[in-house]
């Protein structure tokens, strides 16, 4: 038997948008930092991304930077929702986590070694393995509930949270972890510029002259419960997961179809999950990549089932694209503005282009409205959408 919507009742996110869930409370709403060449990838490549330089981590660790965004959040989740690890291990919780960086074995040195000498030393293999995102999590805190790692490329962190939320929906766990972590590095810089994507300027999501992506990096992990679960340990939740929906319309490798069928899909079907109507969003926090397939397909769709009066938003301008950290990190910021009651506007935003039929927000603007939509689309053509609703 299903049970109520699943409530969220911690967080942890860190971004070029802030270290936690009151700092970024407060900097998503405020004119965003500069994106510039990265520091630390030690790459010819000098896109301007968004890194987080004062957060430090060892290469070394296993898991590498990917993990250890991870656990700093989800130290901060874990303190906000009132759990330690004597009782994580009392219940049953389950831990999905999505990224895409952590799932490729990304030493470029270990890969030169082997294919120059035909060996190599084994530490970044072990690292690799030891620092599988979930099972490191499950391993740690000793959980018994399920543990998956979600690779889904720039959806994994919103089908992290979607597919944990189902969990609790279904009774399989008792509490669940959920989110996504990537860090920069030569890999997926190395890949986005091949695909010719990545931005020489601050993104510009749905504008005139958008042409291409920041990628970023970041860590969010959410606590899901059941609001029975949440009440019990007198812990009073900060908004729920209405409804999840996902559809992959497999029409090319890195693009979604171009009639978004696969999004809308997936868009109705959150609605349906969480028995609302079109007309009960008040925003959406888009996607909204800086490229130009992307926005006007999204547009397209968001128009299309929404209308031209929508609020809509892309966060991407105060973040940069964060892959598997994405859409974890989009449905917090879409959390913290509905909770907020008012939409940061979408920044990078000038002029409205010809293949969008309207544009999104342009400031500060207020919404008092119960329920909002985070969507993400992916590589393969998937496309996943998360509604929150507001508790009060």
């Amino acid at each position: 038997m299903l049970q109520s919507s699943p409530v969220i009742t911690g967080v942890g996110c860190i971004s070029c948008a802030g270290d936690g869930y009151s700092d970024t409370s407060v900097l998503i709403f405020r004119q965003p930092v500069c994106p510039v060449p990265s520091i630390a990838a030690n790459s010819s490549l000098k896109p301007p991304v968004f890194e987080l330089t004062s957060f430090k981590s060892d290469k070394d660790e296993p898991g590498g930077r990917s993990l250890a965004l991870l656990r700093h959040t989800l130290k901060q989740a874990l303190r906000q929702a009132a759990l330690s690890a004597r009782e994580l291990t009392a219940l049953r919780v389950g831990v999905c986590i999505g990224t895409t960086v952590a799932c490729q074995l990304n030493n470029i040195p270990f890969y030169a070694e082997l294919r120059s000498s035909g060996s190599a030393p084994a530490k970044p293999l072990t690292n690799f393995i030891a620092g599988s995102p979930a099972e490191w999590i499950r391993r740690e805190y000793s959980l018994r509930g399920p543990a998956l790692t979600v690779s889904n490329a720039c959806s994994s962190g919103a089908d992290a949270i979607g597919i944990a939320s189902l969990w609790i929906r279904s009774g399989i766990c008792d509490i669940a972890i959920a989110g996504g972590a990537d860090e920069l590095n030569k890999v997926p810089m190395a890949g986005f510029h091949a695909l010719g994507v990545c931005s020489k300027s601050p993104c510009r999501p749905f504008d005139r002259d958008r042409d291409g992506l920041n990628l970023g990096e970041g860590g969010a992990v959410v606590v899901i419960e059941s609001a029975e679960s949440a009440k019990k340990r007198g812990v009073s939740p900060l908004f729920s997961v209405a409804g999840y929906g996902t559809a992959a319309d497999g029409f090319h490798i890195t693009r979604a179809h171009p009639d978004g069928s696969g999004l809308a899909q997936s868009i109705n079907y959150a609605m349906q999950v969480a028995g609302i109507q079109a007309s009960d969003i008040a925003f959406v926090n888009a996607h909204g990549t800086g490229t130009s397939g992307n926005d006007s397909l999204e547009a397209s769709v968001l128009m299309r089932i929404f209308g031209t009066g929508l609020k809509y938003l892309s966060t991407k301008r105060i973040t940069g694209h964060t892959l598997g950290a994405a859409g974890a990190l989009e449905f917090i910021f879409t959390g913290i503005m509905l909770a907020e009651g008012k939409v940061a506007p979408s920044r990078g935003f000038e002029n409205l282009p010809d293949d969008i039929a309207a544009a999104p927000v342009t400031s500060l603007s207020p919404v008092n409205g119960k329920f909002a939509l985070s969507t993400s689309l992916a590589f393969g053509g998937c496309n996943s959408a998360l509604i929150v609703e507001r508790l009060w």
